[in-house]
């Protein structure tokens, strides 16, 4: 729970005053935050890329060495193949009768038929290894050049929150001491609430041009003097969030 270190009750001007430094500190927290929040889901892309680079890679080359085990399976059917041929044309030299000297003839042309069908198998396989050679050739180019900006985008990032990481313990620590400074809990945890659901983060604004310099929705003349007067805290009937004069804020209208 927030507490008063000064065992005081703080004023609306006080609290206003008070939630407005917080604004500010977190705002600029929330600054670091997205400058700091872009890289890492750029660094985080480019390794998800680079891993399916990789596994393609690997893939191509499984599916290359699976169709050499083709070819050479292709190789031992040609083989035999050939070997069948030989010794049926040796049978037909000693054959006795047409019919199997017809048999044998048919059978070196199947024979014939499986070492073609086997060879062009040969050439298929051949021909798609060709091709996921060269698609591995490209993939490697596009790998290269994908970790060459990994590793810029990890040295971008790594300064980038060595700058930062001070600065945004400094503003956290800040924050701290203003939040324990607060004695008013619901107040406290209505801006955080309404920050939260900000689109820009803001759960306090001041008036610009006589409107909500959160939603832009015209004030009320006589709203805008109870805001000046700092008596207690209003909130944008629109918006809902916090309003502070500029004067109170240290800002100009």
């Amino acid at each position: 729970m927030a507490t008063n270190k000064n065992e005081q009750p703080l004023s609306a001007e006080q609290r206003l005053s008070a939630l407005y430094q917080l604004q500010t500190l977190l705002s600029e927290i929330d600054r670091i935050r997205t400058i700091r929040g872009e890289l890492p889901l750029e660094v985080k892309d480019l390794e998800d890329n680079i891993e399916g680079l990789k596994t393609r890679i690997d893939n191509y080359k499984k599916d290359i060495d699976a169709l050499k085990k083709k070819s050479a399976e292709e190789n031992n059917k040609i083989a035999d193949a050939k070997a069948q041929i030989e010794k049926y044309k040796k049978q037909l030299d000693i054959v006795r009768n047409n019919k199997e000297y017809d048999i044998l003839s048919k059978e070196i042309e199947f024979q014939t038929l499986e070492v073609q069908l086997g060879e062009k198998h040969l050439n298929e396989n051949a021909r798609i290894v060709d091709a996921k050679k060269s698609e591995i050739k490209a993939t490697e180019e596009l790998l290269a050049d994908s970790q060459h900006i990994l590793k810029e985008k990890q040295s971008e990032l790594e300064e980038i929150v060595s700058e930062t990481k001070a600065d945004e313990e400094e503003l956290r620590t800040r924050a701290k001491d203003l939040e324990e400074n607060f004695d008013d809990e619901r107040l406290l945890t209505a801006f955080k609430r309404i920050r939260k659901n900000a689109r820009n983060g803001l759960g306090i604004v001041t008036i610009e041009r006589d409107a909500c310099g959160g939603c832009f929705n015209r004030i009320p003349p006589q709203k805008q003097t109870e805001i000046r007067m700092h008596k207690k805290i209003i909130v944008c009937e629109y918006c809902g969030r916090i309003l502070i004069d500029p004067q109170l804020a240290g800002s100009e209208e």
